[in-house]
């Protein structure tokens, strides 16, 4: 007999009120992301303004380590509170298959950073 699949639910389709392994660090997220926002436009600027290419470089390389930096922490927080609370599932099948669908988006995450 076929085991039924466990649905993986697209990010539209979590509940809007549940709590994320980010969440308690939400704010620091966002503030990280608004300070890479502005080295975009600085890029961006520099571009228009004809300035030199590898003074540009430079600092698309700095908004890349600074990307990475926050992807590296938002898997340490899905680690952490997702496979972990799948890891904490009362029924031993539903637990079984929580983990294997966390470290699955876990995972599947991770390649596409390395892409």
């Amino acid at each position: 007999m076929n085991e039924p699949e466990v649905p993986v639910l697209a990010p539209a389709d979590a509940a809007p009120h549940q709590q994320h392994g980010y969440s308690p660090n939400k704010d620091a997220y966002l503030l990280r992301l608004k300070r890479i926002e502005g080295q975009v436009r600085g890029i961006a600027r520099m571009v228009d303004e004809d300035k030199y290419c590898i003074d540009i470089l430079t600092q698309v390389a700095a908004v890349t380590k600074a990307l990475h930096a926050v992807s590296l922490g938002l898997v340490e927080e899905h680690i952490g509170h997702c496979v972990v609370g799948a890891a904490s599932e009362p029924d031993a099948k539903l637990r079984g298959e929580a983990i294997d669908l966390k470290v699955k988006e876990a995972t599947e995450a991770i390649g596409r950073l390395l892409r």
